[in-house]
């Protein structure tokens, strides 16, 4: 790879803030990262990397390339990058790669009656920062019956493809795939607007030949309303700010597909989209992929603006169109089960504290105590006997961010599966169900601050209720069509993995 001046926009990394580089005896290199407690052994050959790592600061790829002559400026993205997805790294910028490397894109769009909308993301396409010789644009029209079609010929350069009979967007896409002359199918709504480094912040990643797929960040393109601030946090599209990658142990990982890259091969050899299915077909796809040992990636750069449905009554026929999908996905798929762990020792520590704070019992509260210290201690001795050097104190606080987060794990699947039963059982099971309402309410401030939220608390639980409600319906309607239960009856889980 040729090795050029750093400027602003190249590819740097960083040592995150919790994470902490050390040698063990021997020179074993290790990174240790606080929370959640996490230890890597690094292989030798790679010290010299992360000696240059001595203080939480970027460093471009180049610049330490430069120290390290010996190591191709790939390998060492490479490895950065792996460290990155276990949450060691931060990255910033872009990868620098010759315009003759770079792979032929093709970008494909369904639309259907949004002659705005379409001439919107095609304008914004056109913005691109990626060679305009190495892109072609296919829009496949799904019949519409207003001015669309002659819309998307006002643009140059762009294929349109008519169909006359409306066929939903997952023929559509397939359609397009099978006539595209990309290596790379790059798959983007008509209600989105691509960032002009869109392309050039993503297709880089392909450089990785396990990569099958690769999905980019959506962000909210409306933002005036409180409903809009709230769509900027908890977006269904928006996978979170955190590389992820499809693993053995984490089966229902997925991209939506209004910003995602696959490889044109590996989607004509998958049979693309199922084009029965009219929701829920992108995560169909991604399971299949991670089925056929591709790999599957998300990585919070390459964004898209995407118009989500900003006025109550659409937002929430749309979750309830998500919620639905559900019981398919889970009828479709039945090697995917939905486990719920409740880990032995933070599950007694939840109840003894309830009933604790119930009868007012300083016995209870004196058992969650000796739960909790000899939690830790066992975890800290279990790690001394290792030698690594961790101290109690930040063993004792990842138990207790990992017991606060058990319980909002189950507050939240209260909240997403039994909120409604919750409201109509309680005039019959008063006690019951104001545990479930007030279990909700928990999961949406605890939700609130998570995501940091720019907006009052109140508004945001207000949404979060109706988004909660709107796609319970959705998952209880689909149980009932579908005729199963798994989505509301995970299987109890008791193994945790431990640090």
């Amino acid at each position: 790879m040729t090795r050029k001046k750093p400027s602003d926009t190249s590819l740097a990394f960083r040592l995150r803030s919790s994470v902490q580089y050390t040698l063990l005896p021997g020179n074993q290199p290790i990174l240790i990262l606080a929370y959640p407690l996490k230890v890597v052994y690094v292989n030798r050959f790679w010290k010299p990397v992360l000696k240059a790592f001595t203080c939480h600061e970027y460093f471009t790829l180049e610049t330490i390339a430069e120290k390290l002559p010996e190591i191709s400026i790939q390998q060492i993205e490479f490895f950065l990058n792996d460290l990155t997805r276990k949450g060691f790294f931060e990255p910033r910028g872009i990868p620098f790669i010759e315009e003759d490397d770079l792979p032929f894109v093709s970008i494909i769009i369904p639309v259907r009656n949004r002659p705005k909308d379409i001439s919107a993301c095609l304008k914004s396409l056109k913005k691109l920062d990626y060679p305009e010789d190495k892109t072609e644009i296919i829009v496949v029209d799904d019949a519409s019956d207003d001015i669309t079609p002659e819309t998307i010929k006002r643009f140059p350069n762009v294929r349109l493809i008519a169909l006359t009979e409306h066929s939903q967007v997952s023929f559509c896409r397939n359609t397009a795939a099978r006539t595209a002359k990309g290596d790379i199918l790059a798959f983007i709504d008509s209600d989105c607007l691509a960032d002009p480094s869109w392309l050039k912040e993503l297709v880089p990643a392909f450089r990785d030949e396990s990569l099958g797929a690769l999905g980019g960040l959506v962000d909210s393109y409306y933002t005036e309303k409180s409903l809009d601030q709230y769509e900027t946090v908890k977006s269904a599209l928006n996978i979170g700010s955190w590389f992820k990658r499809s693993i053995k142990k984490e089966r229902f990982f997925y991209v939506p597909f209004c910003n995602i890259l696959v490889r044109r091969d590996l989607y004509l050899k998958l049979g693309g989209l199922k084009e029965e299915l009219h929701v829920g077909e992108d995560v169909d796809f991604c399971w299949r992929l991670q089925d056929s040992n591709a790999i599957l990636e998300y990585r919070p750069m390459g964004r898209i603006f995407h118009k989500h449905r900003n006025s109550p009554v659409s937002f929430c026929a749309r979750r309830f169109d998500y919620g639905t999908s559900e019981p398919l996905l889970q009828s479709l798929h039945t090697d995917r089960i939905k486990k719920l762990f409740l880990p032995p020792l933070e599950f007694m520590f939840w109840i003894f504290l309830s009933l604790s704070l119930a009868f007012n019992s300083s016995l209870l509260f004196f058992l969650c105590t000796v739960i909790f210290i000899s939690d830790g201690v066992g975890r800290h001795i279990k790690l001394q006997k290792k030698k690594l050097p961790i101290r109690l104190f930040t063993v004792l606080n990842c138990v207790f961010r990992s017991y606060l987060s058990l319980f909002y794990h189950c507050a939240s699947f209260v909240s997403r599966y039994y909120l409604i039963p919750g409201l109509l059982l309680l005039p019959v099971f008063p006690k019951i169900c104001t545990s479930i309402i007030l279990l909700h309410l928990t999961a949406g401030a605890a939700e609130y601050f998570i995501k940091k939220a720019c907006m009052n608390l109140l508004p945001f639980l207000y949404f979060f209720t109706l988004e909660q409600l709107s796609y319970q319906a959705g998952v209880l309607w689909g149980c009932i069509k579908y005729r199963n239960a798994n989505p509301v009856l995970p299987r109890i889980v008791y193994r945790h993995d431990r640090i």
